[in-house]
C-alpha cells in the first residue's frame, strides 16, 4: 500500500477537529520526497487557519467552483457522456478492491488516490487522464486564486502520481508510434516512389 497516496487522499477530506494534526502525523512518517515537501507547505499554510477558516477554504476551493473541484473526469471531459462511462468503470474497480468513496463521486481524488494506493495495475484510462486533469485543476485554481494553499496539495499530488502516469503515457505513445511512423513515411516523397 502506498502511504503517500493514502495520505494525499486524507488531505483532500473536509476539515474536522483534529484533522490537521492527524494529517501532520501521517506526513511526518513519510519518507523524504518532493511530494512530502509540497504537502508540508500545504499543511503549514492551513495550520495557521482556524477550523472555520479551513472549512470555508475547502468548500470555496474544492466544492463550490466546478473548475477547481478535484474530479478527474470532470476536469478532462466536463459533462460529456464519457465522464459517466469513466465513473462507471471506476465504481466497478472500487467494488472489486473494496474502496470506500467517502461520500464522494467516483472520479473525486479521495477515492481515486485510495484506489491507486492499493492496486498494482490501475485502470489505464485513469492513468491517462490523471495528470492532464491535475494540471488543468492547478492551472484554473492558480488563475483564480494564486495564493490558495490547495495549490501546494495539487502540486504534491502531481508529483506523487508522476511515476504512474509516466508509464501510462509511454504505453500509449509506444502503441501509437507505428501508426504515426506509417503516416510520416507515406507522406515523404521518396516513399511515394517519385521525385516530388
Amino acid at each position: 500500500m502506498d502511504r503517500l497516496l493514502k495520505t494525499l487522499a486524507m488531505a483532500y477530506q473536509y476539515p474536522s477537529p483534529g484533522s490537521t494534526r492527524a494529517l501532520w502525523e501521517q506526513v511526518n512518517d513519510l519518507p523524504h520526497s518532493s511530494s512530502k515537501t509540497l504537502l508540508e507547505h500545504f499543511l503549514q499554510s492551513i495550520s495557521e487557519l482556524k477550523l472555520a477558516e479551513r472549512e470555508e477554504l475547502h468548500t470555496r476551493t474544492l466544492d463550490l467552483t466546478p473548475l477547481t473541484a478535484p474530479n478527474v473526469g470532470y476536469a478532462v471531459y466536463g459533462e460529456d457522456y464519457r465522464r459517466g462511462r469513466f465513473m462507471a468503470e471506476l465504481n466497478s474497480a472500487y467494488r472489486e478492491w473494496g474502496i470506500d468513496c467517502a461520500n464522494e463521486i467516483p472520479d473525486h481524488l479521495i477515492p481515486v488516490l485510495r484506489y491507486l494506493s492499493v492496486v498494482e495495475e490501475p485502470l489505464p484510462e485513469l492513468l491517462q487522464l490523471l495528470q492532464p486533469a491535475l494540471v488543468q485543476i492547478h492551472h484554473t485554481l492558480k488563475t483564480l486564486e494564486p495564493k490558495n494553499p490547495y495549490l501546494w496539495l495539487i502540486e504534491a499530488t502531481l508529483e506523487a502520481v508522476k511515476p504512474l502516469t509516466r508509464s501510462a503515457v509511454a504505453s500509449v505513445q509506444s502503441r501509437q508510434l507505428p501508426l504515426a511512423m506509417g503516416s510520416l513515411l507515406r507522406n515523404l516523397s521518396f516513399w511515394k516512389g517519385g521525385n516530388e
